[in-house]
């Protein structure tokens, strides 16, 4: 293998709740430029999937499009995994799947959670610091087992586009689907353990001015989780992706080259 082969990396780009491949399209052509392999999925009943959320009967399945790519690789690929927001939990649960597959998982302002716990502990400590009544004009329900949510346009404009360009918030209006985070499941699930999730390479990259998953926030997970690489992008929205995008390339390089 050359060098320039064995310095290349497959980068696994993990969309949040409500969104999916299409939130990449910045991101996936400069990292590609530079060299590296780069993957982008729709996770079930997300982005152009036919599927609607109220038909996905579990975490599992809604997880599955990543965890087939992961069982699809040859024996001797690795990826880098990158979660943003809800996707922290995908790749958490692809790294406890898959752990020997995965040479890094990289959680972008995204729910990081822990060994100790249950998967939902990370969401509810949020809910229980933001509640659910500065959500302005989303839409929370109860379909079967499980809660659904869906962005609404203002809380889009105000609190997860705020720092983007408006082509990219228009995008965003026209594309965010109603997903869900599987509270009641995840919060009977088994813990990640640490020989499965916890015994991978993890990094942290914290955005600044988050308002969904506010700093203070995302620093209180990069403790509870024992993440020691840590990169911050200033002046970044939850959306960093999109608004920054040199920024966040930059940095994935670095922490996937270290």
């Amino acid at each position: 293998m050359s060098e320039n082969e064995s310095k290349k990396k497959h980068f696994v780009l993990v969309h949040g709740l409500g969104h999916g491949a299409w939130c990449w399209y910045k991101l996936k052509p400069l990292l590609a430029s530079a060299g590296h392999k780069v993957t982008v999925l729709d996770l079930a009943a997300s982005g152009i999937d036919t599927q609607k959320i109220q038909d996905i009967p579990t975490f599992y399945h809604y997880s599955k499009p990543l965890l087939d790519l992961l069982a699809s690789l040859p024996p001797t690929e690795t990826v880098v995994l990158v979660g943003h927001n809800f996707g922290g939990m995908n790749i958490a649960l692809a790294m406890e799947n898959f752990p020997e597959k995965v040479s890094l998982g990289v959680f972008l302002s995204a729910f990081a959670p822990d060994p100790h716990h249950k998967p939902s502990h990370v969401l509810q400590e949020l809910t229980e610091k933001e509640p659910l009544n500065g959500w302005m004009d989303c839409e929370i329900s109860k379909t079967g087992n499980k809660t659904t949510f869906l962005f609404g346009p203002e809380f889009l404009s105000t609190s997860v586009y705020q720092l983007c360009s408006t082509e990219d918030l228009e995008l965003a209006k026209t594309l965010v689907r109603k997903g869900s985070l599987f509270p009641e499941e995840l919060s009977e699930a088994k813990n990640f353990s640490r020989e499965g999730y916890a015994s991978v390479s993890r990094a942290y990259i914290v955005l600044s001015e988050d308002l969904i998953i506010p700093k203070e926030y995302q620093q209180w997970m990069i403790q509870n989780a024992g993440i020691h690489t840590v990169r911050e992008i200033n002046g970044a929205d939850h959306m960093a992706m999109l608004g920054k995008t040199k920024d966040l390339c930059s940095i994935l390089l670095e922490i996937a080259d270290n």
